[in-house]
C-alpha cells in the first residue's frame, strides 16, 4: 500500500490531505505539523482573533481527520528527509516512510536584525499563539507600535484601534503597501487609518529598540523616541526552505517547483507559501505567492499530481485585505504594466486596471466599502485569465459592464 506524507499542517497541507481522499487515494496519508493545534486558517489572526478573541478557525475537526483516515501528528517537526531511504525523520525520534512527499512548510515571519521577536513585548504575528499573546496588550490606555506598513501591520493597526489602543505605525519607505498596491489605493488606506487615529510615521529609520520591564523604547535616527506597551514586527516573511535545502532540493526564492508542483526530486512536491513556481499567464515567470487562496488551490493541485494527474494551474493570483469598513482586492500581477486606467464605481470605490505594452490586461486592484468592488474584480480576474486586450476607454466607463468585455 502506498504511503503519502505531507510536511506542514496548515491550510495547504490539510487541503492536500483531504484532496487525496476526494480523488480516491486509498493508501496511508500522514500529515505532520509543528504547531500543537489542528490545522487552522491564518487570515483571521489579524482580525477576529485579535478583535473578538475568537478561537482558531480550524480547517477540520479531529473527527473528520479520523473519518478520512488521515493520521495527523501535531507538535512535532520533520528534521530531515532521507531521499535514498524515502523516509522523513521526526523530532520525536520516529521515522515515517513515503512513496510521495509533499512539503507545505509555509513561511516564517521576518524578524528585525539582532532583535529576537520572542520577547514579552516584541512580537510577530504568524500563529494563533502569537495572536493570543498580542491581544491582551491591545486595550484602551495602551500604546501599540507596529513596525512595517504591509498588510499584516495595517490590519493589526485597524484591530488595535477597534479595541481602543493608541497606535503608531512605522514604515521605512515613503508610503505604505509600496510593493503591493498603487499609490492611489495606498493613499485611501493611509487616510482611513489616520482618520481612525493611527499615527503613521513614513520614511523613517530606526536607530535602536530597547525592551524594558514596563515598555519598549524605539529610538529613531531623527532623535525621536517612541515608547510602547507592545511592539509588533510586520516586515514580511521568509519561506521555510531549510528542510528542502538540507535534502539537496533546488531553492529559488522558495522551494523551486515546476508547473506540476514537482521539485527537483520527482517523488517530492511542494506547495503554498514555501514554493516558487512558473506562472502561465505571465510567460512562465517564477513567483512565490503568500495567500489563502493560493495555499488552498495548490494543496489540491499537489494532491492530484502526487497521484499522477500531471495537472497544471491556470489560476490568476488574487488577494484581499479587510481594514475597518474597507475591502481591498488585487487580481493578477502588475509588474510590467505601462498603462493604468481608473474606473470609479462610486465616490468611495474604484478599481485600477494595469495594462501591458501590448494592451493585455495584467492586473486589477481596487478598494471600497464592503463588497463594492468584489464583482468587478472577479470579472477582471476572468479577463486576465482569458488574456484579453480590453479597450481602455471601456474599462474607465462604469456604465460599460465588464461582463460585456468578457463576452466580446
Amino acid at each position: 500500500m502506498s504511503s503519502f506524507v505531507i510536511v506542514g499542517a496548515g491550510e495547504c497541507g490539510a487541503r492536500a490531505a483531504f484532496a487525496l481522499r476526494e480523488r480516491g487515494f486509498d493508501g496511508a496519508v500522514t500529515l505532520v505539523g509543528t504547531e500543537p493545534l489542528l490545522p487552522s486558517e491564518r487570515p483571521p489572526l489579524s482580525k477576529d482573533a485579535i478583535v473578538a478573541g475568537a478561537q482558531p478557525t480550524f480547517v477540520a475537526d479531529a473527527a473528520r481527520f479520523e473519518a478520512e483516515r488521515i493520521q495527523i501528528i501535531t507538535g512535532v517537526s520533520v528534521i530531515a528527509i532521507d531521499r535514498n531511504g524515502r523516509n522523513v525523520a521526526l523530532s520525536n525520534g520516529s521515522r515515517v516512510a513515503y512513496d510521495k512527499l509533499l512539503l507545505a512548510t509555509g513561511a516564517s515571519a521576518r524578524e528585525l536584525p539582532a532583535t529576537p521577536c520572542s520577547h514579552a513585548r516584541i512580537r510577530v504575528l504568524r500563529s494563533y499563539g502569537d495572536a493570543s499573546a498580542i491581544r491582551p496588550h491591545m486595550a484602551e490606555g495602551n500604546h501599540i507600535a507596529i513596525i512595517g506598513g504591509g498588510f499584516i501591520g495595517l490590519e493589526l493597526a485597524a484591530s488595535a484601534r477597534k479595541l481602543g489602543a493608541s497606535v503608531t505605525l512605522l514604515e521605512s519607505l515613503p508610503r505604505v503597501l509600496t510593493r503591493a498596491v498603487p499609490a492611489d489605493i495606498a493613499e485611501v488606506v493611509c487616510n482611513r487609518h489616520r482618520g481612525a487615529g493611527v499615527d503613521l510615521l513614513l520614511g523613517i529609520k530606526m536607530a535602536a529598540i530597547d525592551e524594558r520591564p514596563s515598555d519598549v523604547r524605539i529610538s529613531l535616527e531623527d532623535g525621536r523616541v517612541i515608547a510602547a506597551n507592545l511592539v509588533v514586527v510586520g516586515i514580511g516573511s521568509i519561506p521555510n526552505v531549510a528542510l528542502a535545502d538540507a535534502a539537496g532540493l533546488v531553492i529559488d526564492n522558495g522551494i523551486a517547483v515546476d508547473q506540476h508542483l514537482q521539485t527537483s526530486d520527482p517523488d517530492i512536491f511542494a506547495a503554498g507559501d514555501c514554493c516558487s513556481f512558473p506562472i502561465r499567464h505571465y510567460g512562465g515567470r517564477r513567483i512565490r505567492l503568500e495567500s489563502w487562496r493560493n495555499a488552498h488551490e495548490q494543496g489540491a493541485l499537489a494532491a492530484a499530481n502526487m497521484m499522477g494527474a500531471q495537472e497544471t494551474s491556470a489560476t490568476v493570483p488574487w488577494f484581499w485585505s479587510d481594514q475597518y469598513d474597507l475591502t481591498l482586492q488585487i487580481a493578477g500581477l502588475a509588474e510590467g504594466a505601462v498603462t493604468t486606467v481608473r474606473r470609479d464605481l462610486s465616490t468611495e470605490a474604484f478599481i485600477l486596471f494595469h495594462l501591458g505594452a501590448d494592451g493585455r490586461l495584467l492586473a486589477a486592484s481596487g478598494i471600497g466599502p464592503g463588497n463594492a468592488i468584489a464583482r468587478d474584480i472577479r470579472l477582471a480576474e476572468m479577463l486576465i485569465a482569458a488574456g484579453r486586450h480590453p479597450d481602455p476607454a471601456a474599462l474607465a466607463a462604469p456604465q460599460i459592464k465588464l461582463k460585456q468585455l468578457l463576452a466580446a
